[in-house]
């Protein structure tokens, strides 16, 4: 995807154990059933990082305790730490948070995608890029970018989804 890496030898952490969510045994299908911390962590830890096979959640780019849900205001704020400060794919990783989460989330929730503080060389900059809705939807006009989006959305365990 990229001839030169950004940063050639990440640091790989080890995934955390998914928890099984437990769901009453009478479920009113069309009950409104509260999103938690949790639950986004499940949407976005999976999504691989363009540069290297390994996922946001592998790299800790992606952290549960970075992910803040206000439920009953439909308000979802994650934040992310790229690998290092200088990170030219620290876009391209916002978005695809913000796909990812247009894609799983109702469309009332409010989703703001930032850069963990002082991470980032040029955090104002992308911080501004990832939560300008114009911006965001003109990036989702370029062809390119969107195939890159899909690819890092793409499953990696060879089943389709």
């Amino acid at each position: 995807m990229v001839s030169e890496l950004i940063n050639a030898n990440p640091v790989v952490y080890e995934k955390k154990e998914r928890r099984v969510r437990s769901t009453p045994s009478c479920v009113d299908e069309y009950a409104v059933e509260p999103i938690d911390q949790l639950e986004i962590f499940d949407h976005l830890r999976d999504i691989k990082d363009p540069e290297h096979p390994y996922s946001l959640e592998e790299l800790k780019v992606i952290t549960e305790d970075a992910i803040e849900v206000d439920d009953s205001n439909s308000y979802v704020r994650v934040t992310f730490t790229p690998t290092v400060e200088h990170c030219s794919m620290a876009t391209i990783i916002g978005l695809c948070l913000r796909v990812k989460l247009m894609r799983s989330l109702p469309s009332r929730y409010k989703v703001d995608i930032r850069i963990a503080p002082g991470s980032h060389a040029t955090e104002a900059a992308v911080n501004k890029q990832l939560n300008d809705k114009e911006r965001v939807a003109a990036a989702l006009e370029n062809p390119n970018l969107v195939d890159m989006v899909d690819e890092c959305l793409a499953p990696s365990n060879g089943l389709a989804g």
